[in-house]
């Protein structure tokens, strides 16, 4: 069902006159992304004509844009992306872990995406690796599906990895499954100071091969002096990393990652209005604990806009990505290995693919099935199927 307000119409309300403001400082990647989102199911992307086979009801359904960033478009993507990872699941207890860039190097990852959320991934991962493989620890190889974020409740930019863990790991040797203990993974305190440690080195290895660039608020940076005055408070202060308990199941953990893995900035659901005050959304605010948590901010459609922005990836950037037993080719001889272990049955399956389900909603006259009877391009316009005494035609939208 279709929210009552969505980011598809602030964007086509109030983008074409903040392209106009901001002529010259849009990539075309945030260029191409408001534009998908305020075309998304209209005419202009072109669709079909669905009639009811009992009553012949009809009505119009407009094209998708599939972009990443568009809230309408990831429910589908998700749902196809767990349904694939389903047979990846283990039996054993999974961690949530999540490792938090600074605000100081924030500032520059946000002037170098490709280039620092890209470190972010490699850090993370083989600050997870090395300490699991450490003998003092766990002393296994294990297994990450990890999921870069970009933003806070409040679509401020707040980069930070997200990370489903299982609970153990394969020993060296390849010849037993060794489990965490039930409530601990690793320790957070000598996983944030190796992050520390590994980003920054790797970050000014970056800096001196002229892989970064700084400008407006950040061109000081350039020198690099100010470049490593600026580094230097990170390098004493505590890097975040949070780890919570195992999940309850399996089924859980493809609930927790359905919520994770495609979301989008700011989903349709937190819109609250748009009006002469500007964008009301519902927000969390984490120093906040209990009721008060949940909260309601109001920005004006120029500023939800630009903070909408600041979250556009960088073409081709994967922002999922597997380590350790669940990375590439060798993933799934990898599960097989571990499941033989473990002593469990590898999941179920066939050669023969089911039909996919039927994803047009039912006529909302009778119930009854709809068909696709015409499909038109894009900027056409549907013929209107003929009118019967027991029929009549809506548009969703």
């Amino acid at each position: 069902m279709r929210a009552s307000l969505e980011v598809a119409d602030i964007f086509r309300a109030a983008g074409p006159s903040y392209r106009v403001t901001h002529t010259g400082h849009l990539s075309l990647d945030q260029l191409k992304v408001m534009s998908a989102i305020e075309t998304c199911r209209t005419a202009i992307m072109g669709g079909h004509v669905e009639a009811c086979t009992d009553c012949g009801h009809w009505r119009i359904a407009y094209n998708s844009c599939r972009n990443r960033h568009c809230p309408r478009c990831q429910g589908a993507a998700a749902r196809t992306w767990l349904a694939e990872r389903e047979a990846d699941l283990l039996p054993v207890g999974y961690f949530h872990v999540v490792f938090t860039l600074p605000a100081e190097v924030a500032d520059i990852a946000l002037q170098n995406k490709a280039a620092v959320y890209g470190l972010l991934f490699q850090a993370a991962s083989e600050t997870m690796t090395t300490i699991a493989a450490d003998p003092k620890h766990l002393g296994v190889r294990i297994g990450i599906t990890a999921v870069l974020h970009t933003w806070g409740s409040a679509m401020t930019h707040h980069p930070h990895i997200h990370m489903i863990v299982p609970g153990g790991g394969l020993s060296p040797d390849g010849s037993r499954w060794i489990s965490s203990r039930p409530a601990f993974l690793l320790p957070v305190r000598v996983l944030g100071k190796l992050f520390r440690r590994l980003f920054l080195t790797r970050l000014m290895g970056l800096y001196d091969a002229g892989r970064l660039g700084f400008h407006g608020s950040l061109a000081h940076l350039a020198d690099r002096r100010t470049f490593l005055r600026h580094l230097a408070p990170v390098r004493k202060k505590r890097w975040v990393v949070y780890a919570k308990p195992p999940f309850a199941g399996p089924e859980t953990v493809l609930a927790y990652l359905s919520r994770y893995t495609h979301r989008v900035a700011i989903s349709n659901s937190r819109l609250l209005r748009l009006d002469q005050t500007g964008v009301t959304f519902r927000y969390k605010d984490y120093r906040r604990g209990g009721v008060d948590r949940q909260q309601v901010m109001t920005l004006s459609p120029d500023e939800f806009i630009r903070r909408f922005l600041l979250h556009i990836l960088p073409k081709g950037f994967h922002r999922i990505r597997h380590y350790g037993l669940l990375a590439g080719a060798t993933r799934k001889a990898q599960l097989d290995h571990v499941r033989r272990l473990l002593g469990v049955a590898p999941p179920a399956t066939t050669d023969v693919q089911p039909e996919p389900p039927d994803a047009r909603p039912p006529c909302p006259c009778c119930g009854g099935h709809m068909v696709v009877i015409e499909t038109f391009e894009r900027w056409c316009r549907p013929r209107a199927p003929p009118h019967s005494g027991t029929s009549t035609g809506t548009i969703t939208p």
